[in-house]
């Protein structure tokens, strides 16, 4: 299976909750917790610094509380988000098993910090990355 399909998989487990005229709020804490998971499991297993993961980390949480209804509706995408991560960073090594490009998860990665948050003009340090540690700068070949 290609990380096309692997990815295609993921979003259709993560959008249990939608409707015909789109998401729920409900599906919206979910899917932020599933896709937030994949990426940050991944992350790690690629070996991105752990501060930098921490840090994507409680944004994460942030925009969990911030998308989930009530308490109940938190502990649950927090549930799936803890299994999404614990299943991309530390994946089975059997034949045959799916794991992302790290290339892929690197630039995803960096995308994410790189995402700007409504509101954030007010702190000083809003232009910076998430983290302390910088963005490698990209050179053509990495990883190829």
């Amino acid at each position: 299976m290609s990380l096309l399909g692997m990815t295609t998989a993921v979003i259709l487990i993560a959008s249990s909750g939608t409707t015909s005229l789109g998401t729920t709020a409900t599906a919206d804490a979910a899917r932020i917790a599933a896709n937030g998971g994949f990426l940050l499991g991944n992350a790690h297993r690629c070996g991105i610094a752990t501060d930098r993961v921490v840090k994507a980390g409680q944004l994460i949480r942030q925009l969990i509380e911030a998308a989930a209804t009530d308490e109940k509706e938190q502990e649950e995408a927090t549930e799936k988000f803890a299994t999404f991560f614990l299943l991309t960073a530390l994946p089975d090594q059997g034949d045959g098993k799916l794991v992302a490009s790290c290339n892929t998860v690197t630039s995803e990665f960096q995308k994410f910090e790189r995402h700007k948050i409504a509101g954030a003009a007010a702190n000083p340090n809003s232009n910076r990355a998430i983290g302390n540690t910088p963005s490698p700068a990209f050179r053509l070949g990495d990883g190829e």
